[in-house]
């Protein structure tokens, strides 16, 4: 028999006068909140036609960024995410290329054979893929990138700095955030390799800032035909600033560092033929790491001369392709007081989305994040659309 009104009001009423019920509602109540007042649509700040470009092929930058309810703090979702995030199956062939000073880089293809849009390998657009500072080509968000890119039929290659992906140092030099030589040398080879297939390239946290520090000294001569990055630091004298305080060292710092140790370690033998090796696997922070290896191994009078140059913010005006960049107001690793908002407002190129939660490298939604996120939604509206309208982004972007 159904309840009448007045029956079910006195249920109701008997729930929520329990204390446990009123807490848990109360609760419920906050966090929903909360939750709701972190539902924002990302700032999108660029040229108007860039803009109207992005707005019409890229349609999730007008789209509310809505984090997971119950994670949405900038440590919390860049701790969480590197935990729970799936890593789907990606099979590579790798190819060791030598470089002029005797060294080799490891390189991951996949060619996407089976690629229904492209049927024919040497036309099919390629996207080279920039891990971060201790990344290489096993971590979940390039193999996330490489799924969607994938199933858009585009063949994926993903750059694997030196030493960082199990391959040995054949001479005594790794890799930075300033030099991009080996980039330069990556680039020349594929698109040797493939004259006549589009080549876009995006770059993860560091990798992004070796992107972009490319893209700006190469200018009209990149190769590339486009740009996407992802939580790029853009300050590194700021943003190491921001990872000494006491909870961002304890959180990332330190382990940053130790992976850092870890890598050299393996390459021990080679290495302590020109620095000090004891001594930097003393270093507690990346500040450290890098005054007593980074700067002196690539020539730097001292450690503040690297992060000046490794900084991409000043180098942007120089570029000359399409450039999308996504950072979260609440990165650990990039302060939002960094961000190049005057410079790229002068920019017709170069478009800077920024949501006010996301961590670093992390934009997770939905109540279990662990497949496919926020940024790699906007990687794959953004390849494909400069790939499949290169002339519209190219009138956007004013470059002829």
């Amino acid at each position: 028999m159904l309840l009448s009104h007045l029956d079910l009001w006195r249920v109701y009423w008997e729930c929520v006068s329990r204390p446990s019920t009123v807490f848990i509602c109360s609760i419920t109540a906050a966090l929903y909140y909360l939750w709701g007042r972190q539902c924002q649509t990302p700032a999108l700040v660029c040229s108007e036609a860039f803009s109207a470009f992005l707005q019409e092929h890229c349609p999730v930058v007008s789209e509310r960024f809505s984090p997971t309810p119950w994670c949405w703090g900038g440590r919390f979702q860049t701790l969480v995410c590197s935990v729970l995030k799936s890593k789907p199956h990606v099979t590579y062939r790798n190819e060791l290329i030598r470089t002029g000073d005797g060294g080799q880089i490891s390189l991951d293809w996949v060619d996407n054979h089976a690629s229904a849009s492209y049927p024919e390998s040497s036309t099919r657009p390629t996207i080279l893929i920039l891990p971060g500072l201790a990344g290489n080509s096993k971590q979940p968000y390039v193999l996330h990138t490489i799924s969607q890119a994938t199933r858009r039929g585009y063949r994926c290659v993903v750059f694997n700095n030196r030493g960082a992906a199990g391959e040995e140092l054949l001479t005594p030099r790794t890799y930075c955030a300033a030099n991009t030589s080996d980039l330069e040398h990556v680039v020349q080879h594929v698109k040797g390799l493939l004259p006549q297939a589009p080549v876009l390239g995006t770059g993860v946290s560091m990798g992004g800032m070796l992107l972009l520090n490319y893209l700006g000294r190469k200018r009209s001569e990149s190769g590339l035909v486009a740009g996407f990055t992802v939580s790029v630091p853009w300050d590194a004298q700021k943003s190491s600033v921001s990872m000494e305080e006491p909870l961002n060292w304890l959180l990332f710092n330190k382990y940053l560092t130790s992976v850092l140790c870890g890598l050299i370690t393996r390459h021990r033998k080679i290495l302590e033929k020109v620095v000090d090796l004891d001594h930097v696997l003393k270093s507690q922070s990346i500040r450290e790491f890098d005054e007593r290896f980074t700067s002196l191994l690539f020539g730097y009078k001292s450690c503040e001369d690297y992060y000046v140059d490794a900084s991409p913010d000043k180098k942007l005006h120089n570029t000359a392709v399409p450039i999308l960049c996504l950072n979260a107001a609440d990165d650990p690793f990039s302060p939002k007081s960094t961000f190049p908002l005057s410079i790229v407002q002068d920019l017709p190129n170069v478009a800077l989305l920024l949501t006010a939660h996301g961590g670093h490298i992390a934009f997770m939604q939905g109540l279990f994040p662990r497949g496919e996120n926020y940024m790699e939604r906007l990687f794959s509206q953004f390849v494909h659309a400069a790939f499949e309208h290169p002339t519209d982004i190219n009138k956007a972007c004013c470059i002829k």
